[in-house]
């Protein structure tokens, strides 16, 4: 056991090695998610020293070690504070300042990440008390993402931006309760011995306050969760639409969105008739994420002497 203490102590250090390697994963991070690149995040997280300080805590929690948790709580603060700092800095610096998809995915968190963050604890947590080398630390730091989220908010700070930074915050932070929670539940598993004098009172007050946090944590997740699967389903559905009820042999699709309850077409080719956009209007009520929706038709007749392939000629240039 004393071994494992070594081992998670030297993991959560800030100071020589470690503050190195942060600065370098910061650096990466920003570098990867400003150039959208999934090779070099990838990388950042490999080398990220943020899990340590987490399992720390994990590991501080169920050993009721206060002093611990608190030297670990007070390494991982830096950390977070140094990465939020050093990737304002650097998105306040950079000539791209368009959001890349890799920035946009860390901006709304959902229950399955706090799915991934309980099985990446219990996965690192195991790792620690192993003595053998294995790819469980590597594979941890890729599913749950630390440096990323981090980096993400301090662009949102750079932009001025509260869904970005929010959004990138909640999802550290996600990650990083429920990282330390896994290792906590693991550590208390292999019945790591406990500080000397503590007392019944301070266990249940411990328990108290980790059920809390997690409720409020979890609770917002589910939500979004709910928000994104109902959003994919629209999504499939209106694809399925455009596909199967409009497709035209004198006109065609152009673009189209679907937003607050709106359908909006743009069409090239031949007007439609009267007859075939209530034919279409009748066809939404088919879908359910359609019925209850208003169907808007931009038609654009500078098509009207041309075929079908012509048409789509037009489109392919455009």
């Amino acid at each position: 056991m004393e071994e494992i203490y070594n081992r998670i102590g030297k993991d959560s250090t800030v100071q020589g090695p470690n503050l190195v390697i942060l600065v370098t994963a910061i650096l990466i991070a920003c570098v990867g998610l400003n150039m959208n690149s999934v090779a070099v995040i990838i990388g950042a997280m490999l080398i990220s020293p943020l899990m340590g300080g987490i399992v720390a805590i994990g590991y501080g929690m169920a050993t009721y070690d206060i002093q611990f948790i608190k030297q670990s709580v007070i390494k991982l603060g830096f950390q977070v504070g140094f990465a939020l700092l050093a990737s304002t800095i650097y998105f306040s610096l950079t000539p791209i300042s368009t959001p890349s998809s890799e920035l946009i995915a860390r901006t709304s968190p959902t229950i399955w990440d706090v799915l991934i963050a309980l099985c990446g604890g219990i996965a690192g947590a195991v790792g620690n008390t192993r003595i053998e080398k294995s790819n469980v630390i590597p594979g941890v730091a890729i599913a749950t993402a630390l440096m990323p989220p981090l980096c993400t908010a301090g662009y949102g700070i750079t932009m001025h931006s509260l869904n970005f930074f929010g959004g990138a915050i909640y999802l550290f932070f996600i990650n990083g309760f429920f990282i330390a929670l896994s290792s906590f539940l693991i550590f208390k598993i292999l019945r790591v011995p406990v500080k000397d004098g503590i007392g019944r009172e301070h266990f249940k007050r411990q328990q108290t306050l980790l059920w809390i946090i997690g409720i409020l944590i979890t609770v917002p997740s589910i939500y979004m969760a709910y928000q994104s699967v109902d959003t994919n389903i629209a999504d499939a559905q209106v694809k399925k639409f455009i596909s199967k009820e409009a497709d035209f042999d004198t006109s065609s699709i152009v673009s189209y969105q679907f937003d607050n309850g709106i359908l909006t077409i743009d069409l090239i080719g031949m007007p439609l008739t009267n007859t075939q956009i209530t034919n279409l209007k009748k066809s939404m009520k088919h879908y359910s994420k359609l019925d209850n929706a208003e169907l808007r038709i931009v038609q654009d007749n500078s098509g009207d002497s041309l075929n079908k392939e012509q048409i789509q000629q037009i489109i392919t240039q455009k």
